[in-house]
């Protein structure tokens, strides 16, 4: 008689410091900080502990980020665009390296003001 076992997930915080360093993609090809993300989660969620929630934290904190942009874009006939795009990108720019440090260090993770597309 065989006894079903669900795999141990095994931690590893190289691979979480990765998946939240590779939303900077977006600042230097312009595309990739979604899709690496992505593929890293679907690959990785069952393997890794932690990953499905901080994998599912990034995607929503990029898609966030992402319709941000796109109505920012525009309010910038009044203006208020600039400001809006220049927040998005310094959020972009400093939230994936402040998580990438927890997940590291083996705290918990958060992205603020981002909407929950997958729970």
């Amino acid at each position: 008689m065989e006894v079903y076992q669900d795999p141990v997930l095994r931690e590893d915080r190289q691979m979480l410091l990765f998946a939240h360093l590779s939303q900077l993609l977006n600042l230097f090809t312009g595309f990739g900080g979604f899709i690496v993300p992505l593929i890293i989660w679907l690959t990785q969620k069952d393997k890794i502990e932690h990953m499905d929630a901080q994998g599912k934290q990034i995607l929503n904190f990029q898609l966030t980020m992402l319709i941000a942009a796109i109505v920012a874009v525009p309010l910038m006939l009044i203006l208020i665009g600039f400001v809006i795009l220049a927040l998005v990108g310094l959020l972009t720019l400093i939230f994936p390296i402040i998580n990438a440090i927890k997940a590291n260090n083996g705290e918990p993770t958060h992205y603020p003001l981002s909407i929950e597309f997958f729970k």
